[in-house]
């Protein structure tokens, strides 16, 4: 029986590319077809045909209070009620920018956007400008939107430039990237060595969890700050994902660090699209209409955003979410790890507050290298087990599962049980 996903999987065939619209959804990494999802509710979503999954994508990691929190759905009706967009200031752009400075101390001003691939590819644009230079140092698994310039794969050795890593991108738009292994250092000497005074800026995830998640050693980041500052590049950290989700005030209050420049998306739409980049005064005053650094969008602020966006940081300010998280985050680390240990299924379970990633492989995995050695056919086996025991996961190796306030023990404990029977499939 053809089940109501699998028909309106064929129609999208027939008028989407690939039938999805962001290509991880397709289930290619997998096998099978997506799930269409009808509504989602808290911690839960429930597809077309009426089954109902304990949700870790999170919408890939807005829904740190679960979906459709009452504060967040509230928020924009009364917005929406007053316009949906101006293309003219509004005051709920002055509060959060105003809220986002206070949380993150590094930013002293923000400029919103649309989505975090704008982000990303404005703060470089920025430190290009404001420093007078044209090379940007990358790392291996740390993706930072579909810009041009950013979709890149590594060169054949630490000194050499990246090739695209997508049709449709001339080399040229590629040739003054550097990308390199994440957790290494000496790569990053060698770099700035061998172009002195041609490094405009580094840009990375702080903790990266678009390669699954792995998390940066001991003074890294640390390092990467300082050898910029030395050099005189900036240093951009990528907070799309752990912007106020590992603190409130991000992966830099966390680490204790204070990048030059920061790109914002997911949790500070509410679930909305939208996107920000933010720094020191001096910096950012090089965006027009101040200085020469060309930047606008027309949906910029939108007030839906900006609602949904506030309603979130408000709760999360108030209340006692990142320890809820923390607990559970624990909770579900010691339950899977212990889960694995007893069906003898070798996997590496990284956490850092309430993002995660199971890596099927024997072997610590701090980089995109360490990732690229899990067993991928295992994952999809454990994916579809899970899947089918009302789990869902992100169709992927390759990305970070989140928790929200929304969870639950209860949910813990199900997700624990359910990877104990499908860990027992798999040996």
């Amino acid at each position: 029986m053809t089940t109501k996903s699998e028909q309106l999987f064929a129609e999208a065939l027939r008028y989407i590319p690939g039938g999805v619209n962001s290509p991880v959804r397709a289930f290619r990494a997998v096998g099978g077809r997506p799930i269409f999802v009808d509504r989602a509710k808290g911690a839960h979503v429930f597809d077309v045909d009426g089954r109902e999954y304990v949700d870790y994508v999170g919408t890939w990691g807005p829904a740190i209070l679960g979906h459709a929190p009452p504060v967040v759905v509230r928020a924009v009706q009364e917005a929406a009620e007053r316009g949906t967009s101006f293309g003219i200031p509004n005051p709920l752009e002055v509060t959060m920018a105003r809220l986002v400075c206070r949380a993150v101390p590094s930013v002293q001003k923000v400029r919103m956007c649309n989505s975090g691939t704008e982000a990303c590819m404005s703060a470089i644009r920025l430190a290009r400008g404001f420093t007078g230079r044209d090379k940007i140092i990358k790392f291996d698994g740390c993706y930072h939107g579909h810009a041009d310039s950013l979709l890149v794969k590594a060169g054949s050795g630490a000194l050499t430039f990246g090739h695209p890593d997508s049709a449709g991108v001339p080399a040229a738009f590629t040739q003054h990237t550097i990308v390199l292994p994440f957790n290494e250092t000496e790569p990053v000497r060698a770099a700035f060595a061998a172009n002195a005074g041609q490094i405009a800026g580094i840009i990375v995830e702080p903790v990266p969890g678009n390669a699954g998640l792995y998390l940066p050693k001991p003074d890294y980041l640390k390092f990467l700050l300082d050898i910029s500052a030395q050099h005189g590049a900036l240093m951009i950290f990528d907070e799309v994902m752990t912007g106020f989700r590992l603190a409130f005030g991000g992966a830099q209050e966390r680490f204790g660090l204070r990048p030059d420049l920061t790109c914002f998306g997911k949790i500070i739409g509410g679930g909305l699209p939208v996107g920000a980049f933010g720094g020191r005064t001096e910096i950012m005053d090089c965006l027009a209409p101040l200085g020469p650094v060309y930047q606008a969008g027309t949906l910029s602020g939108n007030p839906l955003a900006m609602a949904a966006g506030l309603a979130v940081l408000e709760e999360l300010a108030a209340g006692t979410a990142y320890a809820k998280l923390e607990e559970l985050g624990a909770a579900l680390e010691s339950g899977m790890k212990e889960a694995a240990t007893s069906a003898g299924v070798p996997v590496q379970f990284n956490r850092i507050g309430s993002m995660f990633c199971g890596y099927f492989t024997e072997q610590p995995v701090h980089n995109l290298a360490d990732a690229m050695k899990s067993d991928r056919a295992r994952f999809a086996r454990y994916f579809h087990g899970m899947l089918k025991r009302g789990i869902y996961l992100a169709p992927s190796q390759f990305e970070a599962g989140f928790l929200s306030t929304a969870h639950t023990m209860e949910d813990i404990e199900k997700t624990v049980a359910a990877a104990r029977e499908t860990f027992g499939e798999l040996v």
